[in-house]
């Protein structure tokens, strides 16, 4: 089943089912008001949730027009966002830009941070930022929402608890990332509000492209229209989310409606860092992967970063075409204050 949350006036949304082909939805919060609610209590209140979705597809329940717009992020907030940079690849050309090697332990440790949960952006909102100077970039990354994850939990523990799939934009702000990384104290200004899909989607949705711990197509990411990442998430990860799960519960408990994230999606090609759809790779999911692979070839980097005006848009197509998960699309816009 497919879930997302419409905005309603309040910071938490209103919780719905969406029909498969994202064209309709029927109204949950009689059920459960909200998302976090549902996966509070996921065993009761999921299979009356599904009963929804199928009564939806065969249209035997009430029904409206599904506008991604109006939805926010299926969480608006959570109480933990936990990003994780399961593609190695991607952690090796960033290294290589600060001029910093990759220690081996990070093909076998995964790599993580605890972003700002208070706070995420619909999928449809603005980046709304005061200064283009400090590096905007998107990060097309695949999230899972789990239940409650015991500490110490087992990768086959951390599999089962796996509830629900998105997509996310992880924003970064290049240019501030140094400087804090430098004070040896983690992300905090570098990385605002994330937004995350129209829906959140079971794993049971997503057939044989999903193999209990990675999403097997390709992430569609564009700029200003244009094809810019068409990286398969299945490829290259090298911790898969049970794996990315178990490492974050290590010395602390989960608790239901945690999000984890996989790190921008990225591909190798030919044992190389990747090119561009036009050199006939698969392209990037943000931009400094772009601007990291010119300045190896050429010395220095020609793509700028985001600016005012520049939109992204992320998406993921199933085998036949048809979007998954809705799509996030922003547009970034200057902050007056």
């Amino acid at each position: 089943m497919k879930l997302a949350s419409l905005k309603n006036g309040t910071r938490d949304g209103k919780l719905v089912v969406v029909s498969r082909d994202l064209t309709r939805y029927t109204d949950a919060s009689y059920l459960v008001p909200t998302l976090q609610a549902a996966l509070d209590n996921w065993s009761r209140i999921a299979p009356h949730l599904e009963a929804l979705a199928e009564g939806l597809d065969h249209g035997s329940v009430p029904s409206e027009r599904f506008h991604e717009h109006d939805a926010h992020s299926p969480l608006p907030r959570a109480y933990q966002w936990a990003d994780g940079s399961a593609y190695v690849n991607h952690v090796e050309l960033v290294r290589k830009s600060r001029g910093a090697e990759l220690p081996e332990s990070f093909w076998t440790d995964p790599l993580m941070y605890q972003g700002g949960s208070d706070s995420f952006l619909g999928p449809r909102d603005p980046i709304v930022m005061a200064d283009e100077a400090w590096g905007i970039d998107m990060e097309g990354e695949i999230a899972v929402i789990v239940d409650d994850v015991p500490m110490g939990a087992s990768v086959d523990q951390a599999r089962q608890a796996i509830r629900l799939v998105m997509l996310v934009n992880d924003v970064s702000l290049r240019r501030l990332i140094p400087d804090e990384l430098a004070k040896g104290f983690g992300f905090f200004q570098g990385k605002p509000s994330s937004a995350f899909s129209p829906t959140a989607v079971t794993p049971d949705e997503l057939g044989e492209a999903w193999d209990g711990g990675r999403l097997h197509l390709p992430l569609f990411v564009d700029l200003n229209g244009k094809p810019f990442g068409r990286a398969n998430a299945g490829v290259d990860m090298t911790f898969d989310f049970p794996t990315l799960i178990a490492h974050a519960a290590k010395t602390r408990p989960l608790a239901a409606g945690t999000i984890v994230g996989s790190g921008t999606v990225s591909n190798k090609l030919d044992g190389g860092p990747g090119k561009t759809i036009a050199e006939g790779g698969v392209g990037y999911s943000c931009l400094a992967e772009l601007r990291i692979v010119e300045t190896l070839a050429n010395g220095k980097a020609t793509s700028d970063f985001m600016r005012f005006g520049d939109t992204v848009r992320i998406e993921m197509k199933d085998a036949s075409g048809h979007s998954i998960f809705g799509a996030i699309e922003q547009t970034v816009e200057k902050y007056e204050g």
